[in-house]
């Protein structure tokens, strides 16, 4: 489905309320995780409690709850009735908020993040919530899409992914070479070399790792993110998830161009596929009123 650009204009009046809106008062909420602590915004709208349902809304990489996207995102949701409790993921720091330094060192893994996600879920149900959405950004789509595939919870009723990554191993090397002029299969050798000895905590030093270059990465940190890993391409995780999906993508993406590919002509019955027309991997000024709108449809269109 193509959601056209002539369908984002607003009245001058709309566009002028945009611009002095400010964000909905929000309540941090946390949790233990060991000896961690985890932060999220709980965002209820008005009138509405926990039972009336949620939802559950994951940044993408190294990002935070609080990053312009996320944070506008959560402010439109509540300003259509559905509230939502957007989480920061501890990327191995305790009450972690704001973007991951890149300085590291960098202890976190990407399989960490879906476990981290069912302890938002499982939190979410002693409290009393009502049907659960998951929505998950960039990476973060990947990382809920793969939460909701491999355990299925009642509680979860539908699941949007925006803008979510895929996965090509042919790329791989390819793309890491091009990124930071270094082969990746020595780096990875190193890193192994240190698990297979039970060092895998120690810390590789100049080593480049997601956006970040020139950093202190610990061993298994680089493999967790490097190895072989199918289940990054979200295409084929949707195809595992039996519940409703929303998947969302721009046209003009940058980031996950070959989303949008992979996705063109998909005829599975749980999915509506929406591609935004001219709008880039974080949905900017009205594009991100049109994905609130797209979310809305589809949350209230399952509650009915």
């Amino acid at each position: 489905m193509l959601f056209e650009k002539h369908q984002l204009l607003r009245m001058a009046t709309v566009v002028t309320v945009l611009l002095v809106f400010q964000h909905s008062e929000a309540k941090e909420v946390k949790i233990k995780h060991g000896d961690l602590t985890l932060n999220a915004n709980l965002n209820l709208a008005p009138g509405k409690s926990l039972a009336d349902g949620i939802v559950l809304m994951l940044h993408g990489t190294l990002a935070h709850k609080d990053m312009e996207f996320m944070r506008g995102l959560q402010d439109a949701l509540v300003e259509r009735s559905i509230s939502n409790l957007a989480f920061n993921l501890s990327l191995a720091r305790n009450n972690r908020h704001g973007m991951f330094d890149c300085a590291g060192p960098h202890q976190h893994k990407d399989t960490n993040a879906v476990k981290e996600v069912g302890l938002w879920v499982d939190w979410l149900k002693a409290e009393g919530s009502g049907a659960i959405t998951v929505l998950g950004h960039s990476r973060g789509g990947n990382q809920v899409a793969r939460y909701v595939a491999d355990m299925p919870e009642a509680a979860i009723k539908r699941t949007v992914l925006i803008s979510p990554g895929t996965w090509e191993p042919e790329k791989l090397t390819r793309n890491y070479k091009k990124n930071y002029k270094k082969d990746l299969v020595p780096l990875l050798e190193k890193a192994r070399a240190l698990v297979k000895a039970k060092r895998g905590d120690n810390l590789m030093e100049g080593v480049d790792i997601l956006y970040c270059p020139n950093t202190v990465v610990a061993a298994n940190t680089f493999i967790d993110y490097y190895k072989e890993l199918p289940y990054l391409d979200t295409p084929s995780v949707i195809k595992q998830i039996k519940s409703p999906v929303l998947a969302v993508v721009g046209d003009n993406d940058q980031v996950v161009p070959k989303f949008l590919e992979k996705m063109m002509g998909t005829k599975q019955a749980n999915v509506q596929f929406v591609v935004v027309e001219d709008a880039g991997h974080f949905f900017l000024d009205l594009f991100g009123e049109d994905l609130a709108d797209l979310i809305a449809s589809f949350v209230n269109a399952e509650n009915s």
